[in-house]
């Protein structure tokens, strides 16, 4: 967006912003904690013919990948190691041995095969594994997280099916904008949040001139894929309910005697219309919209259709 765009309201700024992140971590997982879509990407080796096929050029990953390897594959399968050579893999370089069960720590320690903890998101990594091993019952059986774990450094990377280059997200946020724009109160509740008439005007003008240069203003798509309806209004991808541009600005209504002083989730968040899965990369334009914060969450990572398929079948089995 142009420098002399009129400023969104703080909260739709944010918003939009946002979903250029991944999800949330905690510090018992080895992922980083909301950071850019574009990041350091962690690929299984079970999943690596589909995150590295011959359609994905080696720069694809901006900030390039790690592999993570199983110990068990590692240290017992004949010939492991020399087909990591032949698929471009070496440990400590682009790929780790990822410890994440009790187990692997104890079968294959690599303390006792003197591996060092990893430290570094880029080649080298600063080591040859890192450990993310979950408390047990036994008062011995501490949680175990070693590399990638001090705190300027925590996380080795994204998950990576939430990856998406940083072009594609600048388009998505134009996208998103352009969405919002079409909401049915849009104007009135931009007003309401601070812009003045003409700044909202400006900004609707600048963002449409964008979006279109870009191709993202395709209405047909943007209907076929349940992001606009007919008449050319937002609706929310599962339930196709119009869209209030308060919702943007809105808390998630609290049941009684069970509300959260700290809650910062509004009634409206990013919709992907197919799930984000490995191989896909699902973050990308045509593919997001604004949906209602319950639906989000009836929908998880199922997917539109298959909660449609669930859904029909409960109201099927409730008539009986």
């Amino acid at each position: 967006m142009s420098k002399r765009a009129p400023k969104l309201p703080k909260l739709l700024k944010s918003k939009i912003y946002k979903t250029g992140q991944t999800r949330g971590a905690d510090d018992d997982v080895i992922y980083q904690n909301r950071v850019n879509r574009n990041n350091t990407v962690l690929i299984p080796y079970s999943q690596l013919s589909v995150c590295l096929n011959s359609d994905i050029k080696s720069d694809f990953y901006e900030n390039d990948f790690i592999v993570l390897i199983n110990p068990e594959e590692y240290y017992t399968i004949k010939g492991f190691k020399e087909n990591l050579k032949e698929q471009g893999l070496e440990i400590g370089h682009n790929a780790l041995i990822f410890y994440y069960s009790r187990s692997q720590w104890n079968n294959y320690n690599p303390h006792t095969q003197k591996l060092t903890p990893a430290t570094s998101r880029t080649s080298p990594l600063g080591g040859q594994y890192v450990a993310r091993v979950p408390a047990t019952t036994s008062a011995k059986d501490s949680k175990i997280r070693e590399g990638f774990n001090t705190s300027s450094l925590k996380g080795a990377g994204i998950r990576v099916y939430e990856y998406a280059n940083l072009d594609t997200i600048k388009k998505c946020h134009t996208q998103l904008e352009y969405i919002y724009w079409n909401c049915i109160d849009s104007k009135a509740v931009s007003i309401e949040q601070g812009m003045t008439n003409e700044e909202v005007d400006e900004r609707i003008k600048i963002n449409a001139e964008i979006a279109k240069k870009l191709k993202l203003t395709d209405f047909k798509t943007l209907n076929d894929k349940r992001i606009l309806n007919n008449a050319g209004n937002t609706i929310c991808p599962l339930c196709l309910e119009e869209i209030s541009a308060n919702g943007f600005y809105s808390k998630v209504l609290q049941a009684e005697g069970r509300e959260v002083s700290d809650l910062t989730v509004t009634q409206l968040n990013l919709f992907h219309i197919d799930e984000l899965r490995t191989g896909s990369f699902n973050h990308r334009p045509y593919n997001l919209g604004w949906g209602h914060h319950h639906c989000n969450v009836v929908v998880k990572d199922s997917g539109i259709e298959e909660t449609l398929k669930w859904m029909s079948s409960v109201i099927e089995r409730n008539k009986k």
